[in-house]
């Protein structure tokens, strides 16, 4: 896949930039969102970095690089690749003038970048093999080397000064496709609408370039659905950059679209499955990987997982200002693509079977794959509260995240936040920025038990933060939309309403392992048993068919292990995470070698 904006040829605005710390991230940039909110300011971003987006390669480079490819000449005006085309080349211009060109989805196109002698194309999407995003042509007689995908991924884990040139300037391009939403797709939607706001969720957290239109605020949209004769019952609608329409599909229709999931092969059997993308499954992933290990990630809607959701964690090693949850995520997806690993988005599993030599997942639409060994990387949920119509405002009021799409959401509004965890913490102080006031409501008498110091503190310190203990939501009322709610004293017992049109749910948490069911020991929780936790009444009754005990992180079933938020026992923190999904691999090798 290729390109993106501005090069010798160009003309788009500049990149803003959201957060010191994200530079280098897929996910650090918000495409501007008309109707919605005005697009965030053009500040110093990636057009003071030209020399990173757009490299010029030493003779000496060109020469190391000539024997990975085929030389190619075209004639000016040939195309090079089209937009949608797969698994297409890296050029590297010998000679003459690449053109990247983009195409609305009113057939209109421009030329937004060009690529001289020693530059090259791409973006960090080539590496996945998926569509083309924009078209490449010659604008003069050009010659250029040809690198195919593989001996692209051999060049950048074989070789660490091209690498990094080549890797940052893949990340700095596709952060400017975002930010001013080149080659990607237009969603037509209300803000007030649950499947509108999901897709504007995944389209965002998997870093896909796109422009959302606004029902409720945008002025043009009525005219743009006449053309396309849709009616304003069809929406949310996707316009694709080829004309194709897609009326309110699904998140699975919608990927497949824009060729997100990698093509299973049915006879491949994988070294390693990992079940879901969140830090945990992602470490495992980058590591399996690095170390020569076939590796398929299934992740049911993004990379990320729960921690992909944080608007900022500051107490992860190494950030001393903190990172957002979708910033660290998107380098963690770049590194595990960088290694050749593949990630099917969204796919989720349906069925796990034990077995030997090959473990069988069978995935949503029927597809079974077979792998050596898995890593559970699934993650939890937080529980919902038994609130009557709590699922009818779901994406329409009632939210499990705080992001900036949720932020934007909630301007100067009153929003309500429950629960006492970091996550609510983190979410209270973050949506302070956007919101007139924040309700922090926990059933506790405080938060001391179960809140970083850290972000407690942040809170007292935060003057449109109100902290209500021993507090409880008890109904919601509204039309279409949340518009108000009502919560109780536990004190007194005494109920007050509130008119908010936001409440943002962060209690307690319950594993994603729900195929695990008869297959696998779990606990009370019905968390995932691993390692040492094993009793050997869990072992007898899995029908443990080893003479050894279940390594660290191993489940009941040999091969198979857990790591993060769905284990039991384990350490609700990213770096934990982190640590478990990396171990994970160290104890892969000893079972695939017979161990």
């Amino acid at each position: 896949m290729t390109e993106m904006s501005g090069a010798a040829a160009g003309g788009l605005p500049p990149v803003p930039v959201l957060q010191p710390d994200a530079a280098l991230t897929l996910a650090a940039v918000a495409p501007p969102e008309r109707g919605l909110v005005d697009p965030p300011p053009a500040v110093a971003g990636t057009d003071s970095r030209h020399e990173q987006l757009y490299p010029i390669l030493t003779e000496a480079q060109l020469a190391e690089l000539r024997p990975l490819g085929d030389e190619r000449s075209f004639r000016a005006g040939e195309v090079l690749w089209r937009i949608g085309e797969r698994d297409i080349c890296v050029f590297v211009v010998l000679s003459g003038r690449v053109e990247v060109v983009r195409r609305g989805p009113l057939g209109d196109e421009a030329v937004i970048a060009t690529h001289l002698p020693g530059g090259y194309s791409g973006e960090v999407s080539t590496l996945a093999g998926r569509p083309a995003l924009v078209e490449g042509r010659a604008a003069t007689d050009t010659t250029v080397v040809a690198i195919g995908r593989q001996a692209l991924r051999e060049l950048v884990i074989t070789r660490a000064d091209l690498s990094e040139i080549v890797m940052r300037s893949f990340i700095l391009r596709r952060m400017r496709m975002i930010a001013n939403h080149v080659g990607g797709v237009t969603l037509i939607g209300s803000r007030y609408c649950a499947d509108t706001l999901h897709l504007v969720e995944f389209l965002t957290r998997n870093g896909h370039p796109h422009t959302f239109l606004d029902l409720e605020r945008a002025t043009d949209v009525a005219d743009l659905l006449e053309r396309f004769h849709v009616r304003a019952d069809e929406v949310p609608v996707v316009l694709c950059d080829d004309g194709t329409i897609l009326r309110s599909p699904s998140l699975r229709e919608l990927a497949e679209r824009l060729g997100l999931a990698p093509r299973l092969e049915a006879a491949k059997v994988y070294d390693v499955a990992v079940v879901g993308a969140g830090p945990a499954g992602l470490a495992a992933a980058v590591y399996a990987a690095s170390e020569g290990l076939s590796v398929l990630v299934i992740e049911p809607t993004a990379p990320g997982g729960q921690a992909g959701t944080s608007s900022k964690i500051e107490n992860y090693l190494g950030f001393p200002t903190g990172v957002s949850g979708q910033a660290l995520a998107g380098r963690a997806f770049t590194q595990a693509q960088k290694f050749g690993a593949d990630i099917a988005v969204p796919r989720r599993l349906e069925r796990f079977a034990c077995g030997r030599p090959y473990h069988e997942l069978e995935l949503d639409g029927g597809e079974l794959v077979h792998a050596r060994a898995v890593v559970l990387a699934s993650g939890a949920r937080y529980r919902k509260p038994p609130l009557p119509d709590l699922e009818r405002f779901e994406g329409a009021g009632v939210y499990y995240a705080a992001t900036h799409l949720e932020g934007r959401l909630c301007r100067e509004q009153d929003v309500v936040v429950v629960g006492g965890g970091n996550s609510a913490g983190q979410a209270a102080v973050f949506l302070s920025g956007h919101a007139r006031r924040v309700f922090v409501l926990v059933r506790a008498p405080d938060l001391g038990a179960t809140m970083s110091r850290y972000l407690i503190r942040r809170i007292e310190g935060t003057p449109n933060i109100e902290l209500r203990t021993r507090t409880q939501v008890v109904a919601l009322e509204g039309g279409q939309h949340l518009e108000r709610m009502r919560w109780r004293d536990d004190r007194t017992g005494a109920e007050e309403v509130r008119e908010a049109r936001h409440l943002f749910l962060f209690i307690g948490a319950q594993p994603n392992a729900d195929w695990a069911d008869g297959r696998l020991a779990r606990d009370r929780g019905r968390f995932l048993k691993t390692g040492p936790d094993l009793a050997a009444e869990d072992l007898a009754q899995a029908g443990w068919p080893l003479e050894r005990r279940p390594f660290l992180l191993e489940t009941s079933c040999p091969g198979v292990f857990a790591a993060g938020d769905v284990r039991s026992g384990s350490v609700k923190r990213v770096a934990s995470a982190v640590g478990e999904g990396s171990v994970c691999v160290q104890y892969l090798h000893h079972v695939l070698g017979g161990h």
